[in-house]
């Protein structure tokens, strides 16, 4: 009788399991990661140089041209006005810190409010600019939901300040003849939040959200495409993910060798029987 010999088994197809990209795929992976790359980088800096050539265009022509460097050079150095405005800026806060500056300042203002239309303009812009930069201000800095335009749809909003005493006085109040804590909030628009809506709200209608205002601002500008992360949580997704990369390869050979570990056993010998 003649010997029965087993088959031999085949190498298991590991053609499936390794995808291959293209060249074109490739090449249309780096392009992309070349534009996210250098995109954001050109805008900026096409924006610094804006605003740099804007300050010296401003500032530059106040300077007699014996006073500056560019009358005695071939060339043109920017910055050079944006210097000369931040020291400026300065010396001229340095100087209303101290009492002959407060007086030469309150002269000016007291000039200013016997001015018929100038004195309403500046009294509202210097508020403004004392609201927004006060140290102790909460104006814009912290960010809530509203239901808006309609009940059941939320919209991201910046809680201002509270209502004056007289708007608190002729807003209507709650159950049990309780008024209300009113307070005013911003709802900017998307994709631009320098416009959008102003109008009051009773606090117990906002809900507030613990995220920045340069997260809500985002939110916004993006119209919901970039969401606010936590970056320790960004930090853990990023080590997952390149532990993940960097122990595939050793698990498919793991895999693969004890898929091809029956192979290489000898196959059994029958011997015909006597």
């Amino acid at each position: 009788m003649a010997p029965v010999i087993p088959p031999i088994p085949e190498p298991p197809d590991t053609a499936g399991k390794r995808k291959r990209v293209s060249a074109r795929g490739r090449l249309r992976t780096y392009f992309l990661t070349g534009i996210i790359v250098a995109g954001p980088l050109a805008i900026t800096a096409y924006i610094t140089w804006w605003i740099i050539a804007l300050i010296d265009g401003w500032v530059k022509p106040l300077i007699p041209a014996s006073y500056l460097p560019d009358h005695y050079l071939p060339f043109s150095i920017p910055g050079l006005g944006l210097v000369i405005a931040f020291v400026a800026v300065t010396l001229l806060g340095f100087l209303t810190a101290n009492l002959v500056g407060r007086s030469v300042v309150e002269f000016g203002e007291v000039l200013l409010a016997r001015t018929p239309v100038i004195s309403g303009l500046y009294r509202g812009l210097r508020q403004i600019f004392e609201t927004l930069f006060s140290a102790n201000g909460t104006s814009f800095r912290t960010v809530g939901l509203v239901e808006f335009p309609v009940k059941g749809t939320w919209s991201v909003v910046f809680l201002s300040a509270p209502a004056a005493a007289e708007v608190q006085g002729v807003l209507p109040a709650g159950e049990g003849e309780t008024p209300h804590d009113y307070v005013g909030v911003f709802l900017p628009c998307a994709p631009n939040p320098t416009t959008g809506f102003f109008f009051y709200l009773p606090r117990s209608e906002i809900r507030e959200v613990p995220i920045s205002v340069d997260d809500a601002a985002k939110l916004v500008m993006s119209a919901g495409v970039i969401q606010p992360e936590d970056p320790q949580a960004r930090l853990h997704a990023m080590a997952g993910t390149l532990w993940a990369t960097h122990s595939e390869p050793e698990a498919t050979t793991e895999t693969e060798t004890a898929e091809r570990e029956p192979a290489l056993q000898p196959a059994p010998v029958v011997r015909p029987q006597s």
